[in-house]
């Protein structure tokens, strides 16, 4: 079964776009799919069927400004004006539709990239109310983002919030291909398939080749230096189980650095982490024929396992 829903956002702007997937058997728990920055959901179906065939209803939604709720809005890489809690908050208010509808079931979320640190920022705040998060490509100290948010917030603050200055978004990621050979699209930093980077690239709900405001350049920044150290991590909840998963060749996570640095925060404030780690693979450790299955498995694994130990 599929429902097809929609809400306010946090923005008082968007009606953000989503979907609940329901297997056809009973389920043992609700897995939330939250996507990341110049993506959409959708490009999750293939873990989404994992997570479906285990026993899970998942749900998922596309963020502000981004694919299908950008379409129905008209608002590609806007992301409003009601601060970087925004996707976070967003989330929060899927959950709750998704528990109408399905109450008293285990509710986990997976978090890939900007989705993870969404993920970071919703455990922080509503982690009592899950039974397990995973993690996945996350980043620790992302290299060139304070230096960055301050040029941002000078020109925000000069009336160029609204703008897009493609200058902001290359301090900030224009280095992520350092280790790839034959840059021709730029993206290649995600996956080493070729046919991913292109399917990536050419996606019509993928805002990968549309601007984003200096605003949610901002918001975007603003979000990851809001979860960085133990600071960030005092705030989780320090029995909610946590799954954090990376390529070593992954440049968001510096290279397997950043992901462990994630991970010692969590372990220093008394927190469960398990923490896994994929050699030889980039960003989306997912979308790698060769061990998606074997991610999948990994997730389910995780929350199978907390369901047992309930």
């Amino acid at each position: 079964m599929l429902h097809e829903v929609s809400f306010p956002s946090y923005n008082k702007r968007d009606e953000v776009q989503g979907w609940i997937y329901v297997p056809a058997a009973k389920p043992k728990g609700i897995v939330q799919v939250v996507h990341g920055f110049g993506e959409h959901s959708r490009r999750y179906l293939h873990m989404i069927v994992a997570f479906m065939d285990a026993g899970y209803i998942v749900a998922a939604d596309d963020h502000v400004g981004h694919g299908k709720t950008a379409m129905a809005n008209n608002t590609w890489g806007d992301w409003g004006n009601a601060g970087f809690h925004t996707m976070m908050e967003d989330e929060h208010s899927l959950k709750n539709l998704v528990c109408r509808k399905y109450p008293n079931l285990p509710y986990f979320l997976f978090g890939h990239s900007m989705g993870s640190f969404i993920v970071r920022d919703f455990i922080s705040k509503y982690g009592n109310e899950l039974a397990g998060a995973t993690i996945c490509g996350t980043t620790g100290t992302f290299r060139h983002a304070a230096e960055t948010g301050v040029q941002l917030e000078k020109a925000i603050a000069e009336g160029h919030g609204q703008e897009s200055t493609s200058e902001y978004a290359g301090a900030l990621m224009g280095w992520m291909c350092e280790r790839c050979d034959d840059v021709s699209i730029g993206n290649e930093w995600i996956c080493a398939d070729a046919y991913v980077q292109r399917d990536h690239a050419d996606d019509p709900f993928d805002a990968f080749t549309k601007p984003t405001s200096n605003q949610a350049i901002y918001y975007f920044i603003h979000m990851m230096e809001d979860i960085k150290g133990t600071q960030w991590a005092k705030r989780v909840p320090t029995d909610l189980p946590i799954y954090n998963i990376a390529g070593d060749q992954d440049p968001v996570g510096e290279y397997g650095k950043g992901v462990y640095e994630v991970s010692n925060w969590l372990v220093e404030t008394g927190h469960n982490v398990q923490t896994k780690v994929y050699s030889g693979y980039r960003h989306e450790i997912h979308n790698y024929s060769a061990i998606k299955a074997e991610v999948e498995a990994g997730i389910v694994n995780f929350m199978d396992q907390v369901l047992l130990d309930l």
